[in-house]
């Protein structure tokens, strides 16, 4: 006869858990990594339009046709012309782009992420 503690190994729930846990996360991942692939490719889209040598001499409508140009080349998704806000006065330059998105999971559970990006540049 075995004694309890020479009893080694876990349990088919315990088994189970462990594998349910893990198809959780893994879910998880392959739910919210494009999200974030999608959020570097804003991120180097405003720091493009950023480092345009003039950027203070812009117009709006400029800065705006410059950033679409960036997300059409990008493959940005999930940003609408609602979500970006342009201010752009002689000598000063500010923009700001925010934005969620929200994922389903499964069933009634979704993942929310909410992003915030933007520069200033000149005086005001």
């Amino acid at each position: 006869m075995r004694t309890v503690k020479k009893q080694r190994g876990l349990t088919f729930i315990s088994i189970a858990f462990l594998l349910a846990l893990i198809g959780f996360f893994t879910l998880l991942t392959l739910k919210i990594a494009p999200i974030y692939i999608n959020h570097s490719r804003v991120v180097n889209a405003v720091k493009a339009v950023e480092g345009t040598t003039d950027i203070v001499t812009k117009s709006k409508a400029e800065i705006k046709t410059s950033l679409e140009k960036r997300f059409d080349m990008n493959y940005v998704e999930h940003v609408t012309n609602d979500d970006i806000k342009i201010v752009a006065q002689p000598g000063y330059v500010r923009l700001d782009i925010d934005y969620e998105r929200v994922e389903p999971l499964f069933g009634n559970l979704s993942v929310l992420v909410v992003f915030h990006e933007g520069f200033e540049a000149g005086n005001r």
